[in-house]
Parts: C-alpha cells; sequence; structure tokens
C-alpha cells in the first residue's frame, strides 16, 4: 500500500545530527516500508546474507540503526519545523558558530515555518490579542510581519547568538521510549531551564533562556508601546516558554506516535494480503 495513504506519518524524516542533511534532500518522507527496506541490504556479491545497514537510515554511538519511535522527523506532521532535536541514541552533529548557524537559517527560512507562522497569526488576529493591531486582512498583516520578526530574532538569538557566544548547545535531545510517561514529561518541563555545554555537561539554559528575553527587548521596537508595555512583553515572554514546552512535547511522543501507526498499518497490510493470498 502506498505510503500517501499515511497522513499520520508523513514528512517523518531524519534528524538534524547529521551534516548530511544539508547537502542532501531536505525531506524524506516516513514510508510504512522504510524500517523493513532501508534497515538492511544483502550483500548480493558475495552472496553474505547478513545485512548492513542502509546509507539512509540514521544510526546510533554504536553503529546501529535507530528504531523509528527514536527518529526525530525534521517537520512534524509537514507543518512544524523540527531541525534542532536529536534522535534518541544519535551522535550529535558538534555545535559551533558555522554549524548553529545553517541550523537557526534553515529553521526560520524552510517553508514550514511560514506555514506556522500563519496559523499562530490567524490565531492571534482571531483572539483579538493586540487589539490595537486591529482586525480582519489589516490585522492579520500587522500580526503576521511582527509575527515574522519574533519569529527570526527569536531562532537566531536562541539557537545561534546566545549558544555560540555561551557555548551552549539549545538543541532538545529526546529522551525517547524505555522511560515511564511521567518521566519523559519531567524532563520535557526541564529541558526549558537545562541546555548543555558544548562538552555534553549539564547548564542552566541561559542561552536559550536569554534569546527568548532579548527577542521581547527587541520587539519594542515594532510593536505599538500599548502592545510592548512590561507586562505585555512578560505575557509574551511566558507564553513562548508554553509553547516550546508543548512542542517539546510534541518532539518527545511524536516518533511514538508515529512508529505506532506504522506498524498497525503493516499489520493491517499483511492481514489483507494473507487474506487475499487465502483466496482461491
Amino acid at each position: 500500500m502506498p505510503s500517501a495513504s499515511l497522513p499520520a506519518a508523513k514528512a517523518f524524516v531524519f534528524d538534524s545530527s547529521s551534516p548530511a542533511n544539508f547537502t542532501g534532500p531536505s525531506d524524506l518522507t516516513f514510508s510504512p516500508d522504510l524500517e523493513q527496506t532501508s534497515q538492511s541490504t544483502p550483500n548480493t556479491k558475495h552472496g553474505d546474507p547478513h545485512p548492513t545497514p542502509s546509507p539512509n537510515l540514521p544510526l546510533d554511538v554504536n553503529g546501529n540503526p535507530i528504531p523509528l519511535n527514536r527518529q526525530q522527523p525534521q517537520r512534524i506532521l509537514g507543518f512544524m519545523p523540527n531541525f534542532r532535536s536529536v534522535s534518541g541514541g544519535a551522535t550529535p552533529h558538534p555545535p559551533g558558530w558555522n554549524y548553529n548557524f545553517r541550523v537557526a537559517t534553515r529553521q526560520a527560512t524552510d517553508y514550514s515555518s511560514f506555514i506556522f507562522l500563519g496559523l499562530t497569526s490567524l490565531t492571534a488576529e482571531g483572539l483579538n490579542s493586540h487589539p490595537v493591531l486591529g482586525k480582519g486582512v489589516g490585522g492579520f498583516y500587522a500580526y503576521t510581519w511582527r509575527g515574522f520578526l519574533d519569529k527570526t530574532d527569536g531562532t537566531y538569538l536562541s539557537a545561534w547568538l546566545m549558544p555560540s557566544l555561551l557555548h551552549e548547545d539549545t538543541r532538545y535531545y529526546a529522551l525517547g521510549d524505555g522511560h515511564t510517561v511521567i518521566r519523559r514529561t519531567l524532563y520535557v518541563i526541564s529541558q526549558e531551564a537545562v541546555a548543555r555545554t558544548y562538552g555534553g555537561s549539564r547548564t542552566p539554559n541561559i542561552a536559550g533562556l536569554g534569546g527568548k528575553v532579548l527577542t521581547q527587548v527587541i520587539s519594542r521596537y515594532y510593536y505599538p508601546p500599548s502592545a510592548a508595555d512590561f507586562s505585555v512583553l512578560a505575557s509574551k515572554f511566558g507564553y513562548s516558554i508554553m509553547r516550546e514546552v508543548a512542542f517539546s512535547s510534541i518532539r518527545e511522543f511524536y516518533p511514538d506516535i508515529a512508529a505506532h501507526y506504522i506498524r498497525k498499518h503493516r499489520e493491517k497490510a499483511a492481514r489483507l494480503a494473507a487474506r487475499d493470498a487465502a483466496v482461491p
């Protein structure tokens, strides 16, 4: 059955910890047959029955294929950019000025970011989050270009400038299965306050939180005064933390859901094939 019939698993691609993502295809659809067909390639030249990993399959630190329920997609559901996540067990690309800038640029300019921007701007206009910005088409435009500046400033400050200056790795490292839901949920929340140093040690997330604070400070220059006082900026900062926690929760649990959906699809396909084969 073609992978186009799997909307819940569409755009499930490998994490941005690999440098190949900057030179190879920008997207790779997560097909229900991917696990079965790409985990191994028989060595037909020598008749060796032992499989070898496909070059398209992400590997863990020991060189073993990473299971589907631990692989982080680059775009969740096709419109949620997820280039700053590391699959469970993967060896991340070393951070640095150049790499951080490339990841931030891809996060800020990818088409999926603009889809997400449109959805959030439409929601803000509908909820009349800042009445001074107006309603209707004019209000939507006012929210959109300011939201674009918020998104771009926040991405470059939190993913490039501040982490590079402070040598902090603010990518999301998925905990993955093997832990309870409560443990993983607490882990997601803690990642707003905890980051990693370039050496892999735990450290307060000064770069990530500082980037969010600077984003709100800069926004005072392009929001009307009534939408940029301290209480409003504090509320926007709080909402940005809540959005990040919500998105990190999706990043943490989406691979499990997608892998479960695909496994069920394959089981159904196998049952249908067996039924068809039994029909005389």
